[in-house]
């Protein structure tokens, strides 16, 4: 078809015309109750009503009005947007199932094209998924291997604070390269210096999809893909992508020469055994094909280092904002095990430190409106009927800072996670890794390295701002993104004696 004639485009239009009234149709002449929200307009939705550098503000200044389930109109795209602890848990946790799907998201479709696990569905997303976590966990997720593993790469990013002589530096690359060298050791089998140029472009690739995938560019393409044409930043998300599967695809080659059965190095290798397994059953659409180990590679790579790297920054920046906060931690560390090397077993004795951490990612709201949900079936939720294949938003924002459940939301206030003995609790408001089936698979991970890295970096050094700047200036206003890291800043390291 010749997509430059006139008749050809008008029809197509029509069709598309077609299925958008029969979708909207749907939600206009249900008879069952549906989500309360905010009257769209033509072709724009609710568009006009939005942030799109933080839609998840707008989100929720919208549940003030409409309450804890709500629907929205982006573009065309309808959306069911959920807030607040009890109905996020009520959502994710109780009717699991329901809720455990992945919209159709175009970006992501270009990007992933259904493969990988965060944003895949069906059987492939189970299998993957299982498998992800099972070779996590064989290669030492959560035992005391990754621990070692972690703990040396503590001693290289303290070497690389203690290079900086207490001047000033700026910690992006050098946390995500800390990070990341946990995830490629388990990826690859092996690690990279914080200076190497194929590492720092890995890390600035995965860094600036993180911005771009949340830039107000990408969400219009996201409400209007057939004018994609518009829109660059699209395309420089898909050359990166293109650039990181080329980097993937040349490792595994290499792995293939040397692959041995009985001597699995990698997560790699382990994937590539499963892939000739299934050839040597002639499984036909089987899943462990290249493009799945790309995809799933990536969203290891990304996911494993720009959510626990930026939680560290923030951690960093909220310590020089609040130095009293940071000294009782160095205090706690210093009185508890001294100069020994923080373990996780020091985790239990180290009550206040464990809750900053808490407090750090709650605080940090890191993915303020979590991954898109859908859902698998028609369901009901809190009385309002929503169908199957419904975009859902479960708004973590409005559950790490939900007034009901936490005393002293808008402030940095460890004392969330500790009793009157101060002694740590747990809250069951905390998710920053989100609940249900779509956690996050490497949340046990996640949580060795924040506590290794920071209690490691705490013990070590005292963190103030750079000369001529006072805790007062520090900018707690995060960036736009998919995550929504802090600030652009410089920190000094200072030897603690």
């Amino acid at each position: 078809m010749d997509w430059m004639d006139p008749i050809s485009v008008l029809f197509l239009f029509a069709l598309t015309l077609a299925f958008l009234w029969k979708m909207g149709n749907f939600w206009n002449s249900s008879s069952q109750k549906l989500p309360p929200g905010p009257k769209p307009l033509p072709l724009i939705g609710n568009l006009h009503q939005m942030d799109l550098k933080r839609p998840h503000l707008t989100m929720l200044k919208l549940s003030k009005q409409y309450g804890p389930v709500f629907r929205i109109q982006m573009g065309l795209q309808k959306m069911v947007v959920l807030t607040g602890y009890e109905t996020v848990k009520e959502a994710l946790v109780n009717q699991a199932d329901a809720f455990a799907d992945r919209p159709t998201i175009p970006i992501f479709e270009d990007y992933l094209q259904g493969h990988g696990i965060v944003f895949s569905t069906g059987e492939g997303w189970k299998v993957m998924r299982r498998f992800a976590i099972t070779t996590l966990r064989d290669y030492g997720m959560g035992k005391k291997t990754i621990e070692e593993r972690i703990v040396e790469e503590c001693r290289f990013l303290i070497q690389k604070f203690e290079s900086f002589d207490r001047k000033p530096f700026e910690t992006t690359t050098i946390m995500e390269g800390a990070v990341a060298n946990i995830i490629v050791t388990i990826l690859l089998g092996k690690r990279y210096e914080y200076e190497d140029p194929t590492f720092i472009r890995l890390l600035n690739m995965v860094n600036e999809n993180a911005r771009l995938l949340g830039s107000p560019s990408v969400l219009l393409y996201n409400m209007f893909p057939a004018l994609g044409f518009l829109f660059g930043t699209r395309k420089a998300v898909l050359d990166n992508r293109d650039e990181f599967n080329a980097f993937i695809q040349a490792t595994f080659i290499e792995h293939l020469k040397e692959l041995d059965v009985n001597d699995q190095r990698s997560f790699i290798d382990a994937f590539l055994i499963q892939q000739q397994e299934e050839k040597n059953k002639n499984q036909i659409n089987g899943f462990f094909h290249n493009e799945n180990l790309k995809c799933v590679a990536s969203d290891l790579f990304g996911a494993g280092t720009e959510t626990t790297s930026t939680t560290l920054r923030w951690g960093l920046l909220l310590m020089m904002k609040y130095p009293e906060i940071q000294k009782k931690v160095q205090e706690e560390i210093t009185r508890v095990i001294g100069s020994a090397q923080p373990r996780i077993e020091h985790r239990a004795k180290l009550p206040y430190t464990d809750a900053v951490i808490h407090e750090i990612q709650r605080f940090a709201n890191i993915l303020p409106a979590n991954v898109p949900h859908a859902t698998s079936a028609d369901v009901t939720l809190r009385g309002y009927f929503i169908p199957k294949r419904t975009y859902i938003i479960p708004l973590l924002h409005s559950v790490l800072y939900d007034e009901s459940q936490w005393e002293k939301p808008l402030q940095f206030y460890p004392e969330h996670f500790l009793d009157s003995e101060g002694k740590f609790v747990k809250r069951d408001a905390f998710l920053p890794f989100s609940a249900g089936r779509r956690t996050c698979a490497g949340e046990t991970l996640a949580k060795m390295e924040l506590f290794l890295f920071f209690a490691s970096l705490l013990q070590r050094f005292t963190f103030q701002p750079a000369p001529g700047m006072s805790k007062e200036d520090l900018d707690l206003t995060p960036t736009v993104g998919f995550t929504t890291p802090p600030m652009p800043h410089s920190i000094c390291a200072l030897p603690r004696s």
